[in-house]
């Protein structure tokens, strides 16, 4: 599909409802970035500029983007900008590691950032730790702590850290099946 400004590629496609009309807009990127760019400074308050606790806009500056970009979850690892090229996140920690970040987006795709929906059951049965993570989150951490005193030939700790994890994930998917062993034919 064309841009509907010139006879480039159309790579943005965007929707609005405007007092109840849809209105679709096929843009090249350079008139994105200028269709985006006159959206913003619309509803930018005047005289405050976006900084780094708004969403991400194409007005941006680049030191900006590349210091956050730079953050990482101390949990899995993932930085900022492996996020923003997969769309994915790394584990449940990265909501709060980038919290700030994630806060408008999921607002701006739910609603609201806070969830007002039920819990699961299994979710009650699980201490939640001090840093308010659940208890999911925790085995992350553990398992890293397991690899890291494992590297270091400190079995102690490491049998510490497979015993808090079973003990976690007991808690969730109940005591393990018994598995036949391997002399047994099976069916």
């Amino acid at each position: 599909m064309k841009c509907q400004h010139c006879d480039r590629q159309a790579v943005f496609h965007i929707t609005e409802l405007e007092t109840g009309e849809v209105r679709e807009l096929h843009l090249c990127e350079e008139h994105a970035r200028t269709y985006l760019n006159q959206s913003e400074a619309a509803e930018a308050p005047p005289g405050k500029p976006g900084g780094m606790g708004t969403p991400l806009g194409v007005g941006q500056t680049a030191e900006e983007l590349s210091v956050l970009d730079q953050k990482t979850c101390d949990m899995c690892g993932i930085s900022f900008f492996e996020f923003r090229n997969q769309g994915r996140l790394g584990c449940p920690h990265d909501y709060v590691a980038f919290e700030k970040e994630l806060e408008p987006l999921i607002a701006n795709i739910h609603g609201a950032a806070e969830h007002v929906g039920r819990r699961p059951q299994r979710a009650a049965a699980i201490p939640m730790p001090a840093d308010g993570t659940e208890g999911l989150t925790r085995v992350i951490g553990l398992r890293l702590e397991m690899k890291e005193a494992i590297a270091r030939e400190d079995y102690e700790k490491a049998k510490e850290s497979r015993d808090l994890i079973r003990e976690i994930e007991e808690t969730w998917l109940g005591p393990p099946t018994a598995s036949p062993s391997p002399s047994e034919p099976t069916p």
